[in-house]
């Protein structure tokens, strides 16, 4: 029963957050409207982010363990990491072909979360291309670790390298 108090509770904050931040925050000065993407397009990031060591977690405890919970905990967040991960992508396309002009270009930030994001796109690819449960288990956590060695160089990439995208303003 608090389950369903909790869901209705959470379905209204998040209906009421967006009634806020669709029609009743003022446009920003120099920006517009096209602002209000930054209410999604960070947050997708982070969830991404998040996720993504989620399933490094899992990767790693499945390699010690060889406990195949772990290996399908992994799949699962990257799948939803990598949704997150487009929608970050995707939003930021529309926030530059507002802002620069252009829907693309291969500036550090960019490019680097793109390289991310193919990196989980090969990893979910990869899993049915192998037939063996501990084959695809192991070599889908290997590549698991290795994709988010790109995630610290996407976060840090706007200190590491000049780049148009905007700093942050929560570091």
């Amino acid at each position: 029963k608090a389950i369903y108090l909790l869901s209705a509770a959470a379905t209204l904050l998040i209906a009421y957050n967006l009634y806020t931040i669709l029609l009743v925050l003022p446009d920003e000065v120099q920006q517009g409207a096209i602002y209000r993407i930054i209410f999604f397009h960070v947050p997708a990031a982070f969830m991404a982010f998040s996720l993504f060591f989620l399933a490094l977690c899992g990767s790693v405890i499945f390699l010690i363990s060889k406990n195949y919970a772990f290996d399908s905990f992994a799949a699962a967040t990257t799948e939803v990491g990598l949704a997150f991960a487009t929608i970050n992508l995707v939003t930021g396309s529309i926030w530059a072909r507002n802002q620069w002009g252009i829907w693309w270009t291969w500036d550090a930030r960019l490019t680097s979360m793109f390289l991310c994001w193919l990196l989980y796109v090969g990893y979910l690819a990869l899993r049915p291309a192998i037939e063996d449960p501990t084959q695809r288990a192991t070599l889908s956590a290997v590549v698991s670790i290795f994709a988010f060695a790109d995630v610290p160089i996407v976060y840090f990439s706007i200190q590491w390298f000049r780049t148009q995208h905007p700093s942050p303003v929560l570091t």
